[in-house]
């Protein structure tokens, strides 16, 4: 399943916000009015979520976005869908169908792993002491739990769900971080790579975990932009 950014953007906000402040009030009316809102000025989704209109703009800015017109942009290419596993009308076939979905998948990925960039990406995780695990929505529950696994071997990482905060992030990295990311559509840096970095910036080193191979090309091409 594909998610749009906005979708992303938001959920890591709400996630990350303290219930009945300012940005979550803004993003739970956006999420639950998308249609609508589409149609709204500032002004108008100002009055329709009882703040100012200066408060939508560091709103905007807050989540890693330029402006409100970005904001419009992602709004009015959203979309809401799910795909099903199975159509079945049986809940227990609906259910088994979707149990042999995540085996096929486990053994697709056993016999897809390259075992030795593991056994790099094992060393390297040893050798750096600066270590950071992103993932976007699912894929940062995965990041979590790498993160907490590390802790009990004694290593130290670190993860952001706030998208800002993951920007701030990998704009500040040097080639003394080890960075590692989760995406397993392949679209992580479509929604996520830092709109700035400088070019006498040593770069950090890179482990993009993805299912989709063509984002390896898409990755060097998006790495060769900021050397």
């Amino acid at each position: 399943m594909y998610w749009d950014k906005l979708i992303i953007v938001f959920l890591s906000e709400l996630v990350s916000s303290d219930d009945g402040s300012t940005n979550c009030q803004i993003a739970s009316y956006i999420l639950s009015h998308l249609d609508e809102v589409k149609q709204l000025n500032i002004s108008e989704l100002s009055k329709k979520c009882n703040v100012s209109n200066s408060s939508i703009s560091r709103f905007c800015k807050e989540i890693g976005l330029n402006d409100f017109t970005e904001l419009k942009e992602l709004i009015n290419t959203t979309s809401f869908h799910f795909n099903l596993y199975s159509n079945h009308q049986s809940i227990r076939t609906r259910s088994l169908d979707f149990v042999e979905k995540v085996k096929e998948s486990l053994n697709l990925v056993s016999e897809s792993l390259n075992y030795e960039v593991l056994n790099h990406l094992a060393k390297d995780i040893d050798r750096y002491e600066k270590i950071a695990i992103f993932g976007l929505l699912k894929a940062e529950t995965v990041a979590m739990n790498l993160q907490s696994d590390l802790l009990v071997l004694g290593k130290r990482a670190i993860t952001k769900v706030p998208f800002k905060q993951r920007l701030e992030y990998l704009e500040n990295t040097t080639d003394k971080d080890l960075i590692i990311i989760f995406s397993y559509t392949g679209i992580y840096f479509e929604h996520t790579f830092p709109r700035k970095i400088p070019k006498h910036q040593a770069k950090p080193k890179v482990y993009f975990i993805t299912s989709d191979g063509n984002s390896v090309s898409i990755l060097k091409i998006k790495l060769a932009q900021y050397s």
